[in-house]
């Protein structure tokens, strides 16, 4: 594709961009500011002044944009849309646009030329190390660009805006430069090509990238020039203009930008009495200032794409991963962090209520669904991030969090009694609504979590009795119409430390199904739960008291005191309907522990 160069009446008041293919059908806006391309430096240029669109044969469509101030001029005349081919320009105020198309490259099988003798093609390469020990014998005008360079260069909010700005750069920084390109070589192939390409005239014919040059200069990994006479026909490879007798390629050494370096292209000034043979013997250290100056352009190119590279990959990790997991990672071996290892943990498996029957009453909606149950995942995912845990996995329409890696957490379970109050809260607010309900269970106690899984598939997540443990008590939930059911580990670090939060009712003591061993499974009550019935701390004490008769055989002392409760108590109900399957009397054998079906 083609290039349109911008060029106002100062020399640094210009730019070049590649035009994108006519197949994208995408417009070009041109402005003074807050379009796709922006001429900030002539006032005369409305914000939004003309459209652009590419068309086949190197050619573009020019339209000027209702509202736009001044007139543009086409061939002299003023037009509202015209056509530019290749070599053609218009004008706006101060401002000239002029299309021209890109050079290709100059490959190695044209190398030779004529004379078949590639050796008549002089070439020095300078060392790294040497060079950045060297100071520049211009200093003040190279340190004053340099100066200016991190503000044009970080202002740059895309790859094609900033080498826009860096071959604008190099130009001005080098009075004896034609030309400057970017250039990446393919890994795959060892093609050459231009990323982007900028010059000092607006003629038709640019000056070709030897490619020779460029992959002498990447292969080494140093800069390297080279020198020709301007007068030598077979040259041509090389210079592909006669004016043209030297160019160096600097590569950038930096895994952000593979097989990338810069290009820089010109003419020998020869100073009075020397003749062009002592003129190619002294350029190396005439250019060597430039060659110093492009290297120091090229590492800051660097730095920068390396910084937005991890930038990106930060922001690309925040979707995999908790911020308490990106904390941990920062400035540490991610291998090592996320490295399997035992932790306390307290783990939350936190299950949508009535999901299987929305699904089949909207069955018709299916997207509308899927939007609803992504929003009450949300709700769990939030809480959990937001109180320092870790996204274990998704199980249909349940989460798994869990608190206590890969940083220790003393107060795992109070961080998760809190995520798990806020959901509960949150959920009662939606179901008003005609949203979800949520059941939770939460066990705290030794698991292994980090990066776990199989050569084909890994998560970051726990694995452990514990997770198993949480999972079942968000089933037993659903047993004792509880929403949320901790067990004895949870209970006791809640009430151990100084929080007031909460309150804790013990429920029973169960055996889930799977489970050899009884636990103690406990509710988690709120102080205050605006809009919500609440048990008194008298009523706390007579279920505890009736489940103790329960277990201790007492079922019709148990039963009296059950019914001494609110109707709306739904644990209460989970224990008479034990009582009352066995007739108000204990089974023989009976050892306090109730057998929970799994659901």
């Amino acid at each position: 594709m083609p290039d349109l160069i911008a060029q106002g009446p100062n020399a640094k008041d210009r730019w070049r961009r590649e035009l994108p293919a006519p197949t994208s059908r995408v417009d070009i806006v041109v402005g003074r500011a807050e379009s796709d391309w922006n001429v900030p430096w002539d006032g005369a240029i409305s914000r939004s002044h003309v459209r652009i669109r590419s068309l086949a044969g190197d050619r573009i469509e020019v339209h000027k944009i209702k509202g736009s101030r001044n007139p543009v001029y086409h061939q002299g005349q003023q037009s509202e849309s015209f056509t530019v081919v290749a070599g053609d320009h218009f004008v706006i105020g101060q401002t000239t646009f002029t299309l021209v198309n890109r050079p290709g490259t100059a490959g190695a099988s044209a190398a030779s030329g004529s004379s078949g003798k590639p050796g008549d093609v002089t070439e020095h390469a300078f060392d790294h190390q040497m060079l950045s020990r060297r100071h520049f014998r211009d200093s003040a005008s190279r340190i004053e660009m340099l100066s200016r360079l991190p503000d044009l260069i970080l202002g740059s909010h895309s790859d094609e805006e900033l080498l826009v700005r860096v071959t604008g750069v190099l130009l001005q920084a080098t009075p004896s430069a034609s030309a400057v390109a970017i250039v990446a070589v393919d890994a795959d192939s060892d093609n050459v090509n231009i990323l982007h390409y900028d010059n000092r005239s607006l003629g038709r014919v640019e000056t070709p990238v030897s490619e020779r040059l460029v992959h002498s200069a990447t292969h080494k990994r140093e800069s390297v020039l080279h020198l020709w006479s301007a007068g030598a026909a077979e040259m041509a490879a090389f210079t592909a203009a006669d004016e043209v007798d030297w160019a160096f390629c600097v590569p950038l050494r930096s895994e952000a930008c593979p097989g990338w370096a810069i290009y820089v292209t010109g003419q020998l000034v020869s100073e009075s009495g020397l003749d062009i043979g002592q003129s190619m013997q002294e350029a190396p250290d005439d250019l060597e200032d430039d060659v110093k100056f492009a290297e120091l352009v090229g590492t800051t190119i660097a730095n920068l794409r390396q910084s937005r590279r991890l930038q990106r990959r930060q922001t690309e990790l925040r979707h995999f991963f908790a911020p308490v997991v990106m904390e941990a990672m920062a400035g540490r071996d991610p291998d090592e962090v996320l490295k399997p290892r035992e932790a306390d943990l307290s783990v939350m498996f936190c299950d949508l209520r009535g999901f299987s029957r929305a699904s089949e009453r909207d069955s018709s909606d299916l997207l509308d669904l899927l939007a609803r149950v992504s929003d009450a995942l949300g709700v769990m995912t939030r809480r959990i991030l937001d109180s320092g845990g870790v996204i274990g996995d998704f199980h249909g329409d349940a989460a798994m969090g869990f608190w206590g890696w890969p940083l220790n957490q003393d107060d795992s379970a109070i961080r998760a009694a809190t995520a798990a109050s806020l959901i509960r809260s949150d959920y009662r607010r939606q179901a008003d609504a005609g949203g979800f309900r949520c059941g939770i269970g939460i066990a705290t106690g030794r698991a292994v979590a980090g990066r776990i899984g199989t050569v084909d598939q890994v998560k970051v997540t726990a694995f452990g009795p514990v997770v198993n443990l949480s999972s079942r008590l968000e089933g037993i939930t659903k047993a004792f119409g509880a929403e949320i059911v901790i067990d004895q580990a949870t209970a006791d670090a809640i009430a151990a430390s100084s929080e007031k939060r909460f309150r804790v009712r013990r429920l029973a003591t169960v055996r889930p199904a799977g489970f050899q061993n009884s636990v103690q499974v406990c509710e988690l009550l709120n102080v205050d739960e605006a809009n919500s019935p609440l048990l008194s701390d008298e009523q706390i004490a007579i279920y505890e008291s009736s489940l103790d008769a329960l277990i201790e055989g007492n079922w019709d002392q148990a039963y009296e005191m059950l019914h001494g409760l609110p109707v709306w108590d739904r644990p209460k109900d989970a224990l008479l309907s034990t009582i009352l399957k066995h007739n108000r009397t204990a089974p023989q054998g009976w050892d306090g522990i109730i057998d929970m079906p799994k659901l």
